[in-house]
């Protein structure tokens, strides 16, 4: 079950927060539970063993590592990061390894093909987070397993994030404020999410798919840019915008969720961008995996061996193929040459090149993310270049332009904090000219329009995918 399904839209959600609001205290959390549960077991019943099992072995690891015993303490914590990295292990990247050993020894070694589960990466990240901040006593020790369970299962933030860490939720498991504001609030930031989402994403995929299903001989030169353009976009808009469903639906029931994107597009390096985009995959990594390497508090070959690590694991992360891995490692590479001199030189430059420069490699960046496989992505840069034969401009650009650039236009738009530097100016302005009630009223029909064109949308058309899902 996705949040950009009429199912979700009209059936779950509506069900779990009238039977969540006419609970007692008590009950609301054993409400969600379930509601969570449900919710992942819908679209793979098996797998919900899996979670319950993490869930079961990681609640006996907080305990263990809240003793005050030091060395049992180490013992437990070292258990416990094993046992959840074998998890992803198995379940995400043993068909990878196994591939690439056959191809590099010439065995036939055979294993059955394995599902991937869906958000394992993220709830598996948020199992580590508990029992490390409990072992370092930045959390309080979960005792109650149900209450560990919601935390872990939370169907808001279940199956993409944003990842919630345990020390930013603990007391709010047992703890929420509600108020007809907050939930307002949650209700504005789901709906908007909901329309980047289905408005703006699913559109702008359309173009992205048929330019990279395309056959590289087949392609121009300005059709690869569009492709790649449209595609930068709809990441955006498809992970943003799932986020802020997250964080809506988090307020609606009295959970307050951190911001995993910031305009990551209006960055002037490469180091700003990733302070910027997927923000709690990046503080993860930073808290849990970059720090405790020494941080930048070494030597600059540690420091270097430092992010060679971090980024190949954020590579890695993201999925059990090559091209994430050059991926993550490709940013690496730029975010280390950033430190030793590169961010230096930029801000000797004027802002524009800036930004271009950052564009330009974020762009390049997506086309390993897209791509199918490693020949794919450097033929089709190859393409952009124009480094082969390929026509200049050719008719798919005149369909994908004509069909679409008022979605693109407006894409590129919102992206940028425009639309939110003049919002906070008419905010302004109506309290000098328009009343409290008038603003909300128009403010609501908004909304509304945005919820009849999703379901209209949604209605009309069978594609809604969400690509942070596979990972």
């Amino acid at each position: 079950m996705i949040f950009s399904s009429l199912v979700f839209l009209f059936s779950f959600l509506p069900i779990v927060l009238i039977l969540y609001y006419i609970s007692n205290e008590k009950l609301k959390n054993i409400i969600l539970l379930l509601a969570s549960l449900f919710f992942y077991a819908w679209g793979e019943p098996t797998y919900i063993f899996l979670m319950i099992g993490s869930i079961s072995f990681n609640y006996i690891f907080g305990i263990k590592v809240s003793s005050n015993n030091l060395k049992e303490k180490k013992l437990w914590l070292n258990i416990a990061v094993i046992f959840n990295i074998s998890i992803l292990v198995i379940f995400k990247y043993s068909n990878f390894f196994v591939d690439n050993i056959n191809t590099l020894f010439g065995t036939d070694i055979n294993i059955q093909a394995i599902a991937l589960p869906l958000g394992i990466s993220f709830f598996t990240f948020q199992t580590m987070s508990y029992v490390i901040d409990v072992y370092k006593k930045d959390g309080k020790v979960q005792r109650n397993i149900f209450d560990l369970a919601l935390y872990i299962s939370l169907f808001p933030q279940l199956v993409a994030g944003p990842i919630v860490r345990y020390q930013t939720v603990d007391e709010q498991i047992n703890k929420r404020t509600y108020s007809s504001e907050k939930f307002a609030e949650g209700v504005n930031r789901f709906v908007c999410g909901l329309a980047k989402k289905v408005i703006l994403s699913n559109q702008l995929g359309l173009v992205a798919d048929g330019v990279f299903s395309a056959s590289i001989s087949n392609l121009s030169v300005v059709e690869a840019w569009v492709g790649i353009t449209c595609y930068t976009l709809q990441i955006y808009f498809d992970f943003g915008g799932y986020s802020d469903m997250a964080i809506g639906l988090g307020k609606m029931f009295g959970f307050d969720f951190l911001e995993n994107f910031n305009y990551p597009y209006i960055s002037q390096s490469v180091s700003e961008f990733w302070r910027r985009w997927h923000i709690s995959l990046g503080s993860w990594f930073r808290d849990y995996v970059y720090i405790p390497l020494g941080g930048s508090r070494v030597s600059k070959l540690k420091l270097y061996r430092n992010l060679f690590v971090v980024w190949f694991l954020t590579g890695f992360w993201h999925g059990a193929s090559w091209n994430f891995i050059i991926w993550g490692l490709y940013f690496g590479i730029l975010i280390a040459l950033e430190k030793a001199f590169l961010e230096k030189l930029l801000y000797r430059l004027p802002r524009f090149v800036r930004h271009t420069y950052l564009l330009l490699v974020v762009i390049l960046g997506w086309v390993f993310f897209r791509s199918t496989d490693i020949l794919q992505a450097f033929e089709f840069i190859q393409v952009m270049f124009g480094l082969k034969s390929n026509l200049i401009f050719n008719s798919s650009v005149s369909v994908y332009l004509i069909d679409y650039y008022y979605i693109i236009f407006t894409a590129l738009i919102l992206s940028t904090p425009i639309v939110k530097v003049l919002k906070s100016r008419l905010l302004k302005l109506n309290k000098k000219v328009l009343s409290s009630n008038i603003s909300y009223a128009l403010h609501g029909l908004l909304l509304s329009a945005y919820m009849l064109i999703v379901v209209v949308m949604l209605c009309s058309s069978s594609y809604n995918p969400f690509l942070y899902f596979r990972f």
